[in-house]
């Protein structure tokens, strides 16, 4: 038999760790001295405690190790197990992966550019939204007012519960001269009955959204929307859907398309090339 200290030693195993290894029932001593409570092992035991190790070090925790020493274990169930973090550690990979090329994208930027960009943009999912909208072709995007003027007069009229950010959805793909195609949306929690020109029903899913703010007028937020533009091709992605333009915080004066202060956050739902 050999003392738990000196076991320690011959494993470069914390004697810590075996107690703690006795307590989760994965390697118990073979014997337990009844008056000082001290534990004994044998050198048989270490082909146990080094599986144990070499699980821990693929990554499974001490509850699956638990299960993946148990003697009745099937060939089935092992090579399941094993499967199972074969493709938890390939998600890793390729987080990390995707994280690294994020970085190397700023490195290159600061190198190249000598600044760091103002606009740093994050992926989130976006729950579905309840809106009422109006969608039509106007000159340009400030001219997408006459849409709200439109879509609050009804709101109002109606008693509508407003629950969220009013937001602007771009339809076309790309920038035009004249002729934007818009729709214009509030978030609601009631019930409202739909009319020729007003549409009620519910923003799906976004599993992948591409997000990014702007501070600052709207005469100026082309710059975020070039930002994110280049983020989407340098990182591999491509756009699947209408862009939204959320107005967290509108201009003092109605229409102000130079007030300083406003903040909008625009989102392109996007999915890997």
């Amino acid at each position: 038999m050999i003392r738990i200290g000196d076991f320690s030693k011959l494993s470069r195993v914390s004697i810590k760790t075996l107690r703690y290894y006795d307590e989760m029932d994965l390697l118990k001593p073979i014997e337990v001295d009844r008056f000082t409570g001290y534990r004994y092992y044998d050198f048989n035991q270490l082909p146990r405690l080094y599986r144990i190790l070499a699980l821990k070090e693929l990554g499974f925790s001490l509850e699956e190790i638990g299960n993946f020493l148990k003697e009745n274990l099937s060939t089935d169930a092992l090579q399941g197990m094993l499967k199972l973090r074969r493709s938890q550690i390939r998600q890793q990979v390729e987080a990390e992966m995707e994280r690294l090329a994020h970085v190397e994208h700023w490195l290159r930027q600061t190198q190249q550019e000598n600044f760091m960009s103002k606009y740093d943009v994050v992926l989130k999912k976006i729950e579905p939204i309840k809106v009422v909208t109006i969608r039509g072709t106007v000159a340009n995007p400030p001219a997408q007012r006459s849409l709200w003027d439109e879509l609050m007069t009804f709101i109002n009229q109606n008693d509508i519960r407003m629950n969220g950010t009013p937001m602007a959805i771009y339809h076309d793909t790309e920038t035009h001269e004249s002729g934007w195609d818009i729709e214009v949306a509030m978030p609601i929690s009631n019930n409202v009955s739909p009319t020729s020109r007003i549409n009620v029903y519910t923003l799906p899913t976004v599993e992948k959204m591409a997000c990014v703010v702007h501070t600052g007028s709207f005469a100026t937020i082309g710059e975020a929307y070039d930002a994110l533009a280049k983020w989407i091709d340098v990182n591999g992605y491509q756009i699947v859907g209408p862009s939204r333009e959320l107005n967290l915080k509108m201009p003092e004066k109605k229409g102000d398309q130079n007030d300083s202060n406003t903040v909008n956050e625009i989102q392109f739902p996007v999915q890997k090339i």
